[in-house]
């Protein structure tokens, strides 16, 4: 706050700019719907599969106040004539168990939080865009600011401002739905983003100041810098501690999506090793570990394996183009592997690994397990140092 109020003395309305955007994107990032949803599921783990009375209530009082507060959206609104009067029907119900400390009236209580439950859980799969008109119509308004686009300010470089936020946002059909903004630049430059919920990406933010750090070491050594060995980084700008932005990387996409186009093309079933697997042995996890091993291989030997180095191959218009891109993979593959061991970065999975389409470059995104936390855990530990499957060793074509 004393900062703020310092910044306030000589550029207010600044302050005033960027705490109203980055009010209207959490807004935009987290929909009343979603809040409620994750709420009454959080509240709903606490008191029945954990006894914890106090939890549930902590949880559900929050998303109570904000109710009370009122809507400002037409989104909100909507919102609040669909479950407003469950909701608050429910509320007196806890409200009564609470001076009473009669069981039937807070199950009561959660009749109307599962109905309201079940509704929002029937209505979040048809979100697939949303007009800022009816979500936050003060971002609609903003015109010509004068806070930077974030993720574009750079020291001694002229200053690009946001001139306006695109009146339609894309949701993706991933679990946590993050919505694809576009944000027009005082350049004329249209700059990308992925408004992410759910989520808290202030480490995803200092990772990429330590590749950063990365980057300076292999760029001041000749031999590192003549290689091109840099890491490919992006902007990653945290609004809360459960919601921000991502710059867009584009001609990416992840190598799931990738060997998933080229199997259907391809007519390969997506899971074809598993499905292999499972026909020499259905009961896979009460198997010993050399059984296991035994299967795994099984699955290896009747598989090729070589769907990355193929798409890569048949992606590519020439062979020289093929060449500098599969130079690229190799040493980008290596630069992550060995960051990523330093950085103890586990949940290396197919779709947190992305490839740019144009360089070959290999991309990492989702730090949320860093510092060996993924070979700490109780179940199922990885007991690896970076990821080098076979499908990643055939791209490298060694």
């Amino acid at each position: 706050e004393k900062i703020l109020k310092n910044m306030r003395e000589h550029s207010a309305n600044l302050v005033q700019q960027a705490m109203m955007v980055s009010e209207e994107l959490i807004r935009v990032a987290i929909l009343w719907h979603e809040t409620w949803h994750e709420g009454l599921e959080e509240a709903s783990r606490l008191y029945f599969g954990e006894r914890n009375e106090s939890g549930m209530f902590r949880t559900l009082e929050p998303l109570h106040a904000m109710m009370a507060r009122g809507p400002q959206t037409l989104k909100e609104m909507s919102f609040n004539q669909a479950y407003g009067r469950d909701l608050n029907e429910a509320l007196e119900w806890c409200r009564r168990y609470q001076r009473s400390g009669n069981v039937r009236e807070l199950n009561l209580a959660w009749d109307l939080y599962y109905h309201v439950f079940r509704r929002i859980s029937r209505t979040l799969p048809q979100l697939t865009s949303l007009e800022l008109q009816s979500v936050s119509p003060r971002l609609l308004k903003c015109r010509d600011l004068d806070i930077a686009v974030p993720g574009s300010y750079s020291p001694g470089s002229p200053v690009i401002c946001i001139s306006q936020v695109q009146s339609s946002l894309q949701v993706l059909t991933s679990k946590q739905r993050p919505r694809k903004l576009c944000i027009r630049g005082s350049n004329g430059r249209d700059f990308v983003f992925l408004l992410k919920g759910h989520e808290d990406l202030r480490q995803d933010e200092r990772v990429m100041q330590l590749f950063g750090l990365v980057n300076t070491l292999l760029i001041s050594n000749p031999d590192t810098f003549r290689r091109n060995l840099t890491i490919q980084r992006f902007a990653v700008i945290p609004l809360s501690t459960n919601s921000g932005l991502i710059g867009w990387v584009p001609h990416c996409d992840t190598l799931h999506a990738l060997i998933r186009d080229w199997r259907e093309k391809k007519k390969i079933l997506l899971n074809i090793e598993h499905r292999i697997m499972l026909r020499m042995a259905q009961d896979l996890d009460h198997l010993t570990l050399m059984q296991k091993v035994e299967v795994f291989e099984h699955a290896l030997e009747h598989t090729q394996g070589d769907d990355l180095a193929r798409l890569l191959w048949f992606k590519s218009p020439s062979s020289e183009v093929w060449f500098d891109r599969r130079t690229n993979y190799s040493r980008s593959l290596a630069v992550m592997s060995m960051v990523g061991y330093v950085l103890g970065l586990g949940d290396r999975h197919p779709s947190n690994l992305m490839l740019d389409q144009l360089s070959g470059k290999i991309i990492h995104i989702d730090f949320g397990d860093c510092f060996e936390v993924a070979m700490m855990r109780e179940k199922f530990p990885e007991k690896i140092p970076f990821r080098l499957t076979r499908m990643l060793i055939h791209a490298m074509e060694v």
